[in-house]
């Protein structure tokens, strides 16, 4: 995948930094707001990440590496998906960033995925990622 497509999914949620910060890093709540996967990590800079579940009717195991944690602020992790019929090898891998900004009014949380191999790809992940900020929303604004 030589992808230099971007896709970026943004919303202001009324709540603190630090309580959408625990919605992305809790894997209760994970499970709740993407798809049902089950996340394993020690949230460690260096360290594994790995989703598991079901997708479409198909079983998935994705992984990837903690790059940055930065409470509150930003969090930045790799990603591959062996249902993306790709190799399993560095450039077949996106970066996923979360981004928190304080506005006064609440939070506003930024998700990009890079690597993208066409734009049409990379709206095709922005509508994903469009439904699961939506759902980070809900769950952050509950409380």
């Amino acid at each position: 995948m030589s992808g230099k497509y971007v896709a970026t999914s943004g919303i202001t949620i009324a709540a603190p930094a630090d309580r959408v910060w625990a919605v992305l890093t809790d894997p209760a709540a994970i499970k709740e707001f993407m798809f049902g996967t089950d996340v394993e990590t020690d949230w460690s800079i260096g360290g594994s990440i790995s989703w598991r579940g079901e997708w479409e009717g198909k079983e998935y195991a994705d992984r990837g590496r903690i790059l940055e944690f930065d409470p509150g602020n930003r969090l930045v992790m790799t990603h591959f998906s062996p249902l993306s019929g790709q190799e399993d090898k560095p450039e077949n891998y996106h970066t996923l960033t979360w981004t928190l900004e304080d506005e006064g009014v609440g939070t506003k949380l930024t998700l990009s995925q890079d690597n993208n191999a066409s734009a049409e790809e990379a709206e095709h992940s922005k509508g994903m990622w469009d439904q699961l900020v939506a759902s980070v929303k809900e769950i952050a604004e509950r409380g």
